[in-house]
């Protein structure tokens, strides 16, 4: 009842990461660059549709004070052009990979926050084992120093004790600038310093990957991750632009509607023409000819870009297929971890309390009882790090195949302490 107040004031996995989501600078660049990458294609796009421009100009001859002036309206339309059709097609197939490359950016973050939240939590439990050894052993102290003054034990296990002493103390600094690193990790995705963390409840049950088949997991992020996705939209446009390029030697056509108004005392406008407007209708037909070998220049160029984009998809490939591999057999790894380390806390705990019986009964020496509180401190910080690892390992199992959605952290958000 005493700790549902403090829980209430605790922050769960949801509320960082509803805090990461609003402040995370590389989510934010994510999504401005894909707001760029749509913008160009609003602008390529443009290239296809009417063209309309307007012009005006007055002039006036000094030596026969002659005034003119002219109003020129040009409309011009593509009809065919398959340079701009694929560079077109190839910037809204950047638009759907920069989509992927959003999603990838909304998992990692999932899984950054996720990373340091239970980083945190680690890091306070690394504490909260290292200030407790280091008490045990300052009582150890105290009761050295009382059985040497009695006569019932010699000065060496005094010192003993003052040397585990010691070395607690040590551990308890790193461990408290290791949890000062920790919270600074945090704070660099959620913008603020965290506020105290919901830790993961007694009752987590550790259990394999479903389905148990490396394989089924690999075949799942080949077609699910985002990062995979976006690299083979960029192949997609590389393709697109190799198009782009050979089609500069073709011809393109297209109509032009001007018209030219002239007034004033210009000697071109006769009597007829003057405050008239004159308009042109016409089809044009261009056709390269030769452009100093431009043309095939960015042709060669545009199949070099392929076959980079090409080996950067391949490499992507392997590395979506290792890290998925690696997390499958994390997740199995955590749940063995998670079993022999609770054996060993409960295993630890009896050891302790058999010893501490023994070192009163004479059969058990001071450095039995320092090393039997030093492997209870232990067992318990690996437990704790086990369980923590394991959950990551499920999320980052989730990320490698592409299905980090908010409710796998919604999920996990219920394994933690005072959550409903």
């Amino acid at each position: 009842m005493l700790c549902l107040p403090w829980l209430a004031q605790a922050q769960s996995l949801l509320e960082v990461y509803a805090q990461a989501r609003a402040a995370d600078p590389v989510l934010a660049l994510a999504d401005a660059q894909r707001g760029v990458q749509r913008e160009l294609a609003v602008q390529t796009r443009a290239g296809l549709l009417p063209q309309w421009s307007l012009s005006a100009s007055d002039s006036t001859v000094n030596n026969s004070g002659t005034r003119s002036s002219e109003v020129t309206s040009s409309i011009s339309q593509v009809l065919v052009d398959l340079v701009q059709f694929q560079q077109v097609q190839q910037a809204n197939t950047l638009v759907t990979a920069q989509d992927a490359s959003l999603r990838a950016a909304e998992q990692a973050l999932r899984a950054r926050v996720a990373s340091a939240y239970f980083g945190v939590l680690s890091a306070q439990a690394a504490l909260s084992t290292a200030q407790a050894n280091e008490d045990a052993f300052a009582q150890q102290v105290d009761q050295a120093h009382k059985r040497y003054d009695s006569g019932l034990s010699a000065l060496v296990d005094v010192e003993q004790a003052r040397t585990y002493h010691a070395l607690a103390r040590g551990t308890t600094v790193q461990a408290r600038e290791a949890l000062l690193d920790a919270r600074g990790a945090l704070a660099q995705i959620t913008g603020q310093a965290p506020d105290r963390l919901r830790p993961l409840a007694t009752q987590l049950q550790a259990t394999p990957p479903a389905p148990q088949d490396p394989q089924a997991w690999v075949d799942q992020a080949l077609n699910n991750n985002a990062t995979l996705q976006a690299q083979q939209l960029q192949v997609q446009a590389s393709e697109l632009a190799i198009g782009a390029a050979r089609a500069g030697h073709l011809p393109t056509l297209g109509f032009t509607l001007d018209s030219q108004r002239l007034g004033g005392g210009d000697a071109a406008a006769t009597s007829m023409d003057s405050g008239r407007f004159n308009t042109t209708l016409a089809l044009r037909l261009k056709l390269p000819v030769f452009a100093g070998g431009a043309t095939q220049s960015q042709t060669r160029q545009a199949l070099y870009q392929r076959d980079a984009a090409l080996q950067t998809l391949e490499g992507v490939k392997r590395s979506v297929v290792r890290e998925t591999q690696a997390q499958y057999q994390a997740v199995l790894a955590g749940v063995a971890l998670v079993d022999s380390s609770g054996a060993a806390v409960a295993a630890a705990n009896r050891a302790l309390a058999a010893t501490r019986t023994g070192q009163a009964l004479g059969t058990r020496s001071m450095t039995d009882l320092l090393l039997a509180i030093q492997t209870q401190a232990a067992a318990h910080n690996a437990f704790t790090q086990a369980r923590h690892r394991y959950v990551l390992a499920t999320l980052l199992l989730q990320q490698a195949v592409g299905t980090l959605g908010e409710a796998a952290l919604a999920t996990v958000n219920q394994w933690l302490q005072g959550d409903s």
